[in-house]
């Protein structure tokens, strides 16, 4: 057992791999609302309640670069708008400019940033619409955006034009009929992107067809909850039970329904966690899971390689884990926090 600060890493004995804390980072000054490893994973990118994105160093945790709103009034003044979801670009895109990154806000808007020089390059809106998240196509393309109009929008990166619009109705699957808050694009088949919410929906759509081709029912996303890997989608639920299931995407059959505490040695916590954050690991097609939510305030990564055993539980925390994301590499995981502060971690495998 290891303990900083204010949380805890517990580990079984027996496991095929080990994290442990590296540190905590940030200010405390405003609750992350989502974090995210660059393709080189030399930056972490923190989008907080307060608008603002934080670019710090992996290396040494320190951070290089703060990234603001302006007002769209000619003021010059900050705009406080939630920062809720933040995506690097793809490297090997074709685009000439390196460490961009796009943000959407609660206002509507969509922001590309160059981190390295602090510049908005560009900003669009979605108008009466709060964003709620965004993911680049695998090769940075495309990228879609979703909120709370109910529509999945798919932008052209060269001329920042919506080129497909997902809505509900129309042919296939009726779309969805509440909040979206996760699109997830497939990496292995570019056509295809999920999105989940609070209508306990996950869509599947296909650019092809310019429609949902299929629906999965169940899962009721609240948070980045969505993954998709070899055409196995997982799901993040904000629930006290089943709350990571994974399924085919092909046929949107259920496969396994995740035990949170899995039965090897970790002590269960007095509060389920209701999830609002899950992510595959990136290196490895999904050999590793992690999660995090609220109510009992922790996080946890699983080894998709041992039936999905639960390896670390991170636990302790003042308040809810509303962001994860694992390092290209697999070395390193964060979780971003309500608390304002982002917990880095370490991963090895021992055997």
């Amino acid at each position: 057992m290891e303990k900083l600060n204010n949380f805890t890493v517990l580990q079984p004995n027996n496991v095929n791999r080990k994290m442990y804390d590296k540190g905590i980072i940030g200010d405390g000054t405003s609750a992350v609302q989502s974090v995210r490893f660059d393709p080189q994973d030399k930056y972490l990118a923190v989008g907080c309640e307060d608008g603002s994105i934080k670019i710090f160093n992996v290396s040494n945790s320190k951070l290089v670069y703060t990234l603001n709103q302006r007002r769209n009034d000619g003021s010059g003044e900050e705009e406080k708008r939630p920062s809720t979801c933040i995506r690097w670009r793809p490297t090997g895109t074709s685009a000439r400019t390196k460490n961009v990154l796009i943000s959407v806000h609660a206002d509507g808007s969509v922001q590309h940033w160059h981190t390295t020089s602090g510049k908005s390059l560009h900003k669009l809106y979605s108008n009466h619409n709060q964003l709620y998240c965004a993911d680049f196509s695998p090769d940075g393309r495309f990228f879609a955006t979703a909120g709370r109009d109910l529509i999945v929008r798919v932008y052209d990166e060269t001329t920042k034009s919506v080129v497909t619009e997902f809505q509900p109705g129309g042919a296939g699957s009726p779309g969805h009929s509440n909040r979206i808050f996760s699109v997830k694009y497939n990496i292995q088949e570019p056509n295809i992107l999920i999105s989940g919410g609070w209508d306990n929906t996950i869509q599947i759509w296909d650019m092809r067809e310019g429609c949902a081709v299929r629906a999965i029912f169940g899962p009721h996303v609240c948070g980045d909850s969505l993954d998709v890997r070899d055409n196995v989608i997982l799901a993040g639920s904000w629930r006290d039970k089943e709350q990571l299931q994974i399924f085919y995407q092909g046929s949107g059959e259920l496969i396994n329904t995740i035990d949170w505490d899995g039965g090897v040695g970790i002590k269960r916590s007095a509060e389920p966690c209701q999830v609002y954050a899950a992510q595959y690991s990136k290196h490895d097609v999904g050999e590793m899971i992690l999660a995090g939510g609220s109510k009992s305030n922790e996080a946890r990564a699983f080894d998709t390689m041992n039936y999905n055993k639960p390896f670390a539980a991170i636990m302790d925390m003042p308040g809810p884990v509303f962001s994860v994301d694992f390092s290209h590499n697999g070395a390193l995981a964060a979780l971003g926090c309500a608390d304002g502060y982002i917990r880095l971690l370490t991963i090895s495998k021992t055997v």
